[in-house]
């Protein structure tokens, strides 16, 4: 958990925001730091997580939050944490093994052109009896949703529409109906005038999430180039309401990424320049 980013953005694991859908998207650099936080972040203020992890093992992810002093493993035992292995399971559905059971929500690696409905079960399942308890178990928070990365659908042959529309359903269910959180991940790797796939590409992705979501924080690299001390700069944008009319708020921030965190600093104040 990374406590610069708590101040610019308000909150805590004790006070925080509910119904929101928090989009990172990165640009030619690495935005999977804040994916940590936010994970560390909502296990710390109790919530009941369901984590779809479609590009990296439990491991990884264990080792990271390990370091950030949050237990992955004792959160799945004590049913806090969902974790949904997706290389784990994207296996078990194209190399079949006889004492393996199927997934069925990744039911779609075998035909694209179908929708994400039955990996949102998975999720309205997982994140549906949040806050109840029975025969003993703990009382968790409002239920959060972290997809790293979103993204990675595109790889698999499924368009930007259906990614689109499972965002929107699990955005539904999660912030507005269960007054939960929601984080995604987003990549494109090219230049945003590179687009060339029309409304199917990355950037067609990127526009629709950024317009279904409340707050995007946007990693890039230095215009400037390689930095040892400043390693990229967040662009964060608030959507509020004002009356009628929707309001837009840009901040930019650069950050340094540390072993056990990160810390963030308005442009020009990193004490490398100072």
């Amino acid at each position: 958990m990374f406590t610069d980013l708590n101040s610019i953005l308000n909150t805590s694991p004790d006070s925080f925001t509910r119904g929101e859908f928090i989009l990172v998207s990165d640009r030619q650099s690495d935005a999977s730091f804040l994916i940590h936080h936010f994970l560390s972040f909502y296990l710390r203020a109790r919530c009941k997580v369901c984590f779809l992890g479609l590009v990296q093992s439990f491991c990884h992810y264990s080792a990271v939050s390990q370091r950030l002093g949050v237990s992955l493993t004792q959160a799945k035992e004590k049913g806090q944490l969902v974790f949904f292995e997706g290389l784990k399971e994207s296996l078990s559905v194209l190399i079949p093994q006889e004492n393996n059971t199927e997934s069925e929500a990744m039911n779609f690696l075998r035909d694209p052109a179908v929708d994400l409905r039955s990996l949102y079960e998975l999720v309205r399942s997982s994140v549906i009896g949040s806050g109840s308890t029975e025969g003993g178990a703990e009382d968790w928070g409002p239920p959060v949703l972290l997809v790293d990365d979103i993204s990675v659908l595109l790889s698999l042959g499924v368009d930007a529409g259906a990614v689109l529309d499972f965002s929107h359903y699990c955005r539904t269910l999660v912030c507005s109906q269960m007054q939960g959180n929601m984080v995604m991940l987003v990549r494109c790797n090219g230049e945003e005038e590179e687009e060339e796939d029309g409304d199917e590409g990355p950037e067609a992705l990127l526009k629709g999430l950024t317009h279904q979501c409340s707050l995007n924080l946007h990693v890039q690299g230095l215009p400037t180039g390689y930095c040892k001390d400043i390693h990229g700069q967040v662009e964060v944008c608030w959507k509020r309401r004002q009356g009628d009319a929707p309001h837009m708020q840009k901040n930019l921030f650069q950050y340094k990424v540390h072993d056990k965190g990160a810390s963030f600093f308005a442009r020009g104040t990193s004490s490398a320049v100072l």
